[in-house]
């Protein structure tokens, strides 16, 4: 009937315009969670089976996950790769009124000596240290989770569609910045603790102390204290992995001279 609003009318109205913002925002859950929720369709039935897993994001932006052959979700994914991951750890008040992403992933199991097991397993360990204890065990595996297309939800009246390439960054700055990672994040934790608290305080406004690097990547790097996580950001996306030394150098000045 002309003039009725239909329930798709108003579906369209939910959705807001994917901004930087956005953007930004989801960045900032996916690569700041500890844990997910990880849903996947059960073999022979094709119901649906969540479990919580703990989570740290490869170079690029993809999620990883490490878990058990003997698992329900491990055998899940081994039959049918398609899988989602919730992400965004509710504060006080109403859950609901807090940030969280969904994304809709393949999920595939990084072959153990390959490369990229072995650049996603130091990320992962770097980030979620206490799963050295297990994961050199035979039945502990790493997945990689390729997003194909994401929901955000900022809170109340705050939704949002992403794309895969408004997650994942592509391009020769991965694998460049893959090869000279690792020696740059152990050499800012030995030498450099004092900016790594300045990043966090100034750019992060994360309170504490104990702040230490735990991934670098072309938009920023995520700092780690004992539980807590929080991510910085560069001032505009790496465009080579030249320019990481003296980005964040300026970053330590500017934070320096802030505080």
């Amino acid at each position: 009937m002309a003039g009725r609003e239909t329930l798709d009318d108003r579906k369209k109205d939910v959705i807001r315009e994917t901004d930087a913002e956005a953007i930004r925002l989801a960045k900032t859950l996916l690569r700041s969670a500890r844990f997910g929720a990880l849903a996947v369709l059960e073999p022979g039935t094709g119901a649906p089976l969540a479990s919580r897993v703990g989570v740290a994001t490869d170079i690029d932006g993809a999620s990883l996950i490490l878990v058990s052959m003997l698992a329900a979700h491990t055998s899940a994914l081994l039959a049918d790769p398609r899988c989602s991951l919730l992400l965004g750890e509710p504060g006080k008040g109403d859950p609901l009124a807090h940030p969280r992403l969904t994304l809709a992933c393949q999920a595939s199991r990084l072959e153990r000596g390959s490369q990229a097991q072995a650049r996603a397993a130091r990320r992962y360990l770097n980030r979620n240290p206490k799963a050295s204890l297990y994961a050199g065990l035979g039945d502990f595996s790493i997945f990689r989770l390729e997003p194909q297309r994401a929901s955000l939800n900022g809170g109340f009246g705050k939704a949002y569609l992403l794309d895969r390439a408004d997650l994942v960054t592509a391009g020769p700055i991965v694998e460049e910045l893959a090869a000279s990672e690792q020696s740059a994040v152990e050499h800012m934790n030995a030498d450099h603790l004092d900016a790594i608290a300045n990043y966090a305080h100034h750019f992060a406004k994360a309170p504490g102390a104990g702040w230490s690097i735990a991934g670098l990547d072309a938009d920023g790097m995520d700092l780690v204290s004992g539980d807590d996580v929080c991510r910085v950001f560069f001032p505009q996306p790496l465009a080579n992995s030249q320019e990481l030394r003296p980005v964040l150098v300026e970053m330590a000045r500017a934070a320096r001279a802030a505080s």
